[in-house]
């Protein structure tokens, strides 16, 4: 599936929750953690809760959730039942079946024990969820080969604002402060064959700006960004989706190497260019990323 776009809402703010699968995000994630007040976490996992146990929400985008660092198991409690004070849902049964949840994010982790750690938490309470590990400290980074290499472990996703902050580096428009981080995460990300998933673009009113920024985690990599806002959505899922051009070329370049295969040549062209395995690992690549109207 497409992870391009992902759109943080906040948990404790039911009203954004619902409207949030109108941004057209390829990923909604209802944050529990840097967007809701200490003091209402109760309060938004019940909110978080009653959106995701209601039957008439069901958007075609993965639904997240981004769980606290302190209290994850509490999270998943208070989210998968439904909103309820007693975790029973609907009243019938716990209430799991009938959330609609596909995926949890893990803030600041900084070993794969707490990836694996949260998924048996999941599965524990009925749900087998993919966890989207959230890198954004030091330790985090320096350990970000083996997060990515987890098994419960489905995407990597880069924080560099809370990197920043943790290693006291000073941000900058130009962004080679947390450049080696970026380009760390997606190499592991890839090294594991997992989903890289870029850190937000905080001013949420420059457009040029983002497009610019999305364009270049495009070119580092990765395969989505974070989003903050909904008008976000739009250039960032633009930006990690394959031009018509693009995926002509792979599909040409793909066909090409079977009909080689099928008459036993190992060396082909298309339109002239001498294509090996790295262009045929291009093309697979742009056509696993196009949206399945444009093949």
């Amino acid at each position: 599936m497409a992870r391009r776009s992902l759109l943080f809402s906040p948990g404790d703010s039911p009203d954004l929750m619902r409207k949030a699968p109108g941004a057209g995000a390829d990923v909604i994630c209802f944050d529990l953690e840097d967007a809701v007040a200490p003091g209402r976490k109760d309060e938004a996992r019940a909110a978080v809760g009653e959106v995701l146990a209601d039957p008439s929400f069901d958007p075609d985008a993965e639904v997240c959730v981004r769980l606290t660092a302190e209290a994850p198991a509490s999270d998943l409690d208070g989210v998968l039942g439904g909103g309820s004070e007693d975790g029973t849902g609907d009243g019938t049964g716990d209430g799991t079946d009938d959330v609609r949840l596909d995926a949890v994010m893990l803030p600041k982790v900084e070993a794969a024990d707490r990836v694996e750690r949260v998924a048996d938490l999941c599965v524990e309470r009925g749900r087998d969820l993919a966890v989207f590990a959230l890198v954004e400290t030091a330790a985090g980074v320096l350990s970000a080969q083996s997060i990515a290499a987890a098994d419960a472990t489905d995407a990597l996703v880069f924080g560099a604002e809370d990197l920043a902050a943790d290693v006291g580096a000073t941000r900058t428009e130009e962004g080679t402060e947390v450049l080696y981080a970026r380009e760390h995460v997606v190499l592991a990300a890839s090294a594991a064959d997992v989903d890289a998933i870029d850190t937000v673009y905080t001013d949420f009113s420059d457009e040029a700006g983002l497009r610019e920024d999305a364009a270049f985690a495009r070119r580092l990599g990765y395969d989505g960004k974070l989003a903050i806002h909904p008008a976000q959505v739009a250039p960032i899922t633009e930006a990690f989706t394959p031009d018509p051009e693009d995926v002509e070329w792979a599909e040409a370049v793909l066909d090409a190497r079977d009909e080689a295969e099928r008459e036993g040549r190992a060396v082909f062209q298309v339109d002239g260019e001498m294509i090996d395995a790295p262009l045929i690992a291009q093309a697979e690549r742009i056509l696993d990323r196009a949206p399945d109207g444009d093949r």
